[in-house]
């Protein structure tokens, strides 16, 4: 049986996360948060001690952990059982994930658990290789986008509303280097699909990229 998918990738910040749950949410479809699973991982590495160098002890913790995705208003992911969601947005998180989805082996070990989300009706996956690497037939692929100023400006007030202490221009030096990062990596570097729909959200609302969305769908 074939399963549609819509793949949503882009830079951190962009807006991915909000835009993927709202349309899987309209269309009726899973959802695929494949940054969580990074994210997630690097959590697991926190909670033993590790050494970034140690590639086969990060695929062994990579194919030892369970995770739980629950979409209502708001994502929830659990980890081995454990509510996580909390730790997610942390920058430290982000920054380790960020280094460990440059190495291919353990790229190699969570594109199968990432596959494995293609369930009936549909599937909206968001990240930054959905539809280059993980879903490559994927019917429909959005990239958005938007500034590193925007972006930073986003986070700032995200992380300022949680009641956790930020520093916007450090936040913007640290997605400036998560973005070269990820442009540069071996691995699955971001890049846009050739048969992608740019969007860029610097300027536009979440209503309007979401309609955007549907209507490439439709």
């Amino acid at each position: 049986m074939h399963v549609p998918v819509l793949t949503i990738d882009g830079p951190s910040g962009a807006g991915k996360g909000t835009v993927s749950r709202l349309v899987a949410k309209k269309l009726g479809w899973n959802y695929l948060d494949s940054g969580s699973i990074y994210r997630s991982l690097a959590i697991a590495l926190q909670n033993n001690p590790f050494n970034l160098g140690n590639v086969s002890e990060i695929v062994k913790v990579a194919q030892a952990m369970a995770l739980e995705f629950e979409c209502g208003d708001e994502l929830i992911v659990k980890l081995n059982g454990e509510d996580i969601t909390s730790k997610l947005g942390l920058e430290s998180t982000g920054s380790i994930a960020s280094q460990i989805a440059a190495l291919p082996e353990v790229r190699r070990v969570l594109l199968q658990k990432q596959q494995d989300f293609r369930q009936p009706p549909g599937l909206v996956a968001d990240g930054r290789d959905m539809g280059t690497v993980v879903f490559p037939d994927a019917e429909n692929k959005v990239f958005l986008t938007a500034s590193a100023a925007k972006r930073a400006e986003r986070r700032y007030k995200q992380l300022i509303e949680k009641e956790i202490d930020a520093n916007l221009a450090k936040i913007k030096i640290e997605i400036e280097a998560r973005d070269r990062r990820d442009r540069e990596r071996e691995a699955a570097p971001l890049a846009m699909a050739i048969d992608a729909h740019y969007i860029d959200s610097s300027d536009i609302g979440i209503e309007t990229v979401v309609e955007e969305v549907l209507n490439l769908i439709r």
